[in-house]
Order: structure tokens, then C-alpha cells, then sequence
């Protein structure tokens, strides 16, 4: 049952479970009313790519001044309603989804979150979400719409109930949310309320579902020794951590630049019992990348080689993103260099490591289909550095195949997918389809857009190897 009020819609609920009473206090009354961005670096959520129809959406908001957003202005709620009534669900949720995310593209228009989402709540066809109504608060914080934000959230415990999960569940959602925008005011008070609350409870669920969010929620907003006590109170109440927790604490020692914090966590992640695998290596480089510790990233290359840990094409991306001189180059594509040789010629010694390393993999071969009817290179998931490098290397590896002067290598087609840009910052447009193009175009070489998937450019098998046995 729901207590008195607090101010600014802040409660006080009794939950009932297996007969007990538990009394959850009422939020600090700070909470929200602190929060000014943390400046360490944290975990980033996948940006939700715009459609069309969001892009230009968001381009007529960008006339429309913050204040009138915020304010509800007749001008802006003239625009959500119109681009709501006239889009299909989809749209709608992947436009809102794209302003709740803190790596948006258009940090600018955040807040026009706030009035998007009321106006999608009133569509025939809109799901209540709990999780969606944590992002939403978390954005209200950000943007110091505080009394906004603890009526949202009475309207959100009234809505899923006193039972003990479902309130346990709201909160980490909240304080995860609140993490991912590095709101660490909020994700303190959070952590301290969620605290006294639920890693009491009796229900073993309810305490590791709270632990994990709040161990999570530290390691992203560049807290990792406080995460640690925390996961030590873990192992105190006999709760069983997983891998996910240690994980964190790698990339959250990582990021911040301890490198030896990390090193530690790898160990025990190992000496637990958990796999050192694909996923975690590719947190270490990542780490170590976004500090230049280059040399660092080559002997972890190695490393592993040696455990026989599969390479992956979120290495590359996780590498290369990390050579300084490749991401300057790209930033020029009419300008990059179109053979491995010119490439390798203008790069670091370190640079030059790191990408003997991942030539080395087997990647390549992951991505690459061959049959007598079609070759096929797939970019899909490549960021623009590992698309750069990988096309590079398929040039090479292909005129080294057809040299053999084996016919039957031939296939009848050549093909390049690059995908539609259905996953890019702006759907359909697609930076690695525009590198490709220039490339292509630079080299001279018979690929061509395919009329019947403008995605992929393709070539008749004869002609490519031809104009792959001239270059010199």
C-alpha cells in the first residue's frame, strides 16, 4: 500500500512477501536534484539507428528553440503530435530511443525526449515499459526536471504494484540509466536507497538482481574500487557472482587507466573458474587502446594467440579504432591510402605491430563465403578503421588466390556487401558504403553498385581477376 506523499512525489511503499511486511523508506529527497554529468568515462549503449522519417523529424525540431521544447510550446507540440500520428510504431520508438541513448547524435535535442515520450503514451498501439520509463527519467534528471521526474515515478509504482521484484527491478533499471548518462549524484543517492532496501531482503533474487545493477552502475561512472567492496559483500552474503561482475570491473579499471587493477580482474576472473574468452580480450584491448598503450595491445595480441582466443571483427574495430594515425587518415577518405604496402608505409612501428597481429587471424576467412558461383566479402559490423583494413587485405588475398591460374578458382560473381546504412547514425547512410565507393573508384577496380541492392557492389568474377592480375 502507498504511504503519504513525500515531497516531489517521493514514497513510501510497504511490500508485501511470504507474510512479511518490507518497509522501503523514502528516497532522499537529493536524489536527481545534484545531478551534473560525471566526467569519467563509462559504458556506452549501442546507438539506435534514425530512420529517414526520425532524421528529418529531429532536422525540423533543430529550428525550434530548447526553451519552446521544454516548455511545451504550441510550435513544439505541434511537431511531436504530427510526426507521432503519421509514423508507423517503429519509427516512433526507435526516433525516442535514439534521443534517450547518451551516445545520441543530437545531444542538442535530448530534452525533446521528455514531451516525445508523453506524446507516444497517448498512440492506440503504445506498450507501458518499465524499462523505457526508467530512461525517460533518467533523462528528465539530466535535464533538471525534477518534480516532472518523482511524479513519473509514482505513477510508475502505481502501475507495476508492491510486489517486491517488480519494484527491484524498476530501480536498477533507474540506476542503470542514470550510470549510463554519468548522472553520479543520482546513481549515489540510488545506490544508497537500493542499499538499505533490497540487499536485505529475503529474497535471493531480489539482493543479486540489486547487487548486480548497483556493481554495474559504479564500473559506469569510472568507480571500480567501490564496485569491488561491493562484489566482496557479495561473496560475504553467499551470493555467486558471475563473470558479468568481474567483466565490469576489467573494463571499468581499464577505462580509467589502471592497467594493472585490470590485469588483477583478468586473473580472477580465470582463477574462478570463468573463460578468458573473445568477449572480455576484446574489453582488455579496448581499454588499453584508449589509453595508446599500443605496445601493451601487441603483447595482448599475442597472448591471444597463444590461449587460442578467436579474434573477432569487434577486435579489429576495438584495435584499429585505437591507431590514432588509420582514424586521422579515414577522416580524409578521398585521400587514404588503396594498397597495404602505401598503408603500412605511413604508420607507427607500434601501428605496424598491431596490424601484423590481426592479419595474422583468422577473420578474414570468417567473413569471406567462396563458392564457384559467387565470392562473397561481408562488412557487416565493421566500423569504418576495420572495413578500411579489412577491404586491404581482401585485395591482397584475392590477387594471391587468382595468381594460382587455376580457372576453377573463378567464380561467376564478385560481391561486396556493405550493407544499407539501416544501422548507421543516420539510417541509409552508410560511411562505410561511401569508403568503399571511393576506394573503388580510386583503384579503378570493376566493382559496381548492384541495381538490385544498392548495399553491395558487385563484379563479373573474369573481369575482377583480370583487373586484379594487372596491379602492380
Amino acid at each position: 500500500m502507498e504511504t503519504e506523499t513525500a515531497p516531489y512525489g517521493l514514497h513510501q511503499l510497504q511490500i508485501t512477501e511470504m507474510g512479511s511486511l518490507l518497509q522501503l523508506p523514502t528516497l532522499p529527497t537529493s536524489l536527481g536534484r545534484r545531478c551534473s554529468p560525471c566526467r569519467r568515462p563509462g559504458l556506452s549503449l549501442r546507438l539506435r539507428a534514425l530512420s529517414k522519417q526520425g532524421h528529418r523529424f529531429l532536422t525540423s525540431l533543430a529550428t525550434t528553440t530548447y526553451s519552446a521544447v521544454r516548455d511545451s510550446s504550441a510550435t513544439g507540440r505541434s511537431l511531436i503530435r504530427k510526426f507521432v500520428n503519421s509514423s508507423p510504431k517503429h519509427v516512433a520508438l526507435d526516433t525516442l530511443s535514439h534521443l534517450l541513448s547518451p551516445t545520441t547524435t543530437h545531444p542538442h535535442l535530448s530534452a525533446v525526449a521528455i514531451p516525445l515520450y508523453l506524446s507516444i503514451t497517448e498512440a492506440s498501439w503504445f506498450n507501458w515499459n518499465a524499462k523505457l520509463v526508467a530512461d525517460v527519467i533518467a533523462v528528465m534528471y539530466k535535464h533538471e526536471q525534477f518534480d516532472e521526474a518523482e511524479t513519473l515515478i509514482l505513477e510508475t509504482m502505481k502501475k507495476i504494484g508492491i510486489q517486491e521484484r517488480n519494484v527491484c527491478n524498476f530501480y536498477c533499471n533507474l540506476i542503470e540509466s542514470s550510470a549510463k548518462h554519468q548522472l553520479k549524484e543520482s546513481v549515489s543517492d540510488l545506490y544508497n536507497y537500493m542499499k538499505h532496501i533490497f540487499t536485505g531482503s529475503s529474497s535471493n533474487y531480489v539482493k543479486k538482481r540489486a547487487y548486480e545493477s548497483m556493481v554495474r552502475s559504479l564500473c559506469d561512472i569510472g568507480q571500480p574500487q567501490e564496485a569491488e567492496d561491493l562484489m566482496e559483500e557479495m561473496r560475504e552474503l553467499g551470493l555467486k557472482q558471475s563473470d558479468f561482475e568481474i567483466r565490469a570491473l576489467v573494463y571499468a579499471y581499464g577505462k580509467i587507466g589502471l592497467v594493472e587493477d585490470m590485469k588483477r580482474n583478468v586473473i580472477e576472473l580465470q582463477n574462478q573458474g570463468f573463460e578468458l574468452d573473445t568477449v572480455c580480450a576484446n574489453m582488455v584491448l579496448s581499454s588499453l587502446g584508449t589509453h595508446g598503450e599500443l605496445s601493451e595491445m601487441v603483447s595482448w595480441l599475442q597472448r591471444m594467440k597463444s590461449l587460442r582466443i578467436q579474434f573477432s571483427v569487434r577486435t579489429y574495430n576495438s584495435v584499429l579504432n585505437s591507431c590514432p594515425t588509420i582514424v586521422l587518415m579515414l577522416q580524409d577518405i578521398k585521400s587514404v591510402p588503396i594498397s597495404m604496402e602505401h598503408l603500412l608505409k605511413n604508420l607507427t612501428k607500434d601501428e605496424v605491430l598491431v596490424v601484423g597481429e590481426l592479419m595474422g587471424s583468422s577473420v578474414l576467412d570468417e567473413v569471406m563465403e567462396w563458392n564457384s558461383s559467387e565470392m562473397k566479402l561481408d562488412l557487416h559490423g565493421m566500423h569504418l578503421s576495420c572495413s578500411y583494413l579489412i577491404f586491404l587485405q581482401w585485395i591482397d588475398v584475392m590477387r594471391f588466390r587468382f595468381s594460382s591460374g587455376n580457372q576453377m578458382l573463378v567464380p561467376t560473381e564478385i560481391t561486396v556487401v556493405c550493407g544499407l546504412g539501416k544501422h548507421s547514425a543516420v539510417r541509409g547512410q552508410s560511411p562505410v558504403k561511401s569508403l568503399m565507393k571511393e576506394m573503388i573508384l580510386r583503384m579503378k577496380c570493376p566493382l559496381k553498385i548492384d541495381r538490385k541492392n544498392v548495399g553491395c557492389f558487385i563484379a563479373k568474377g573474369k573481369v575482377f581477376r583480370d583487373w586484379l592480375c594487372c596491379l602492380t
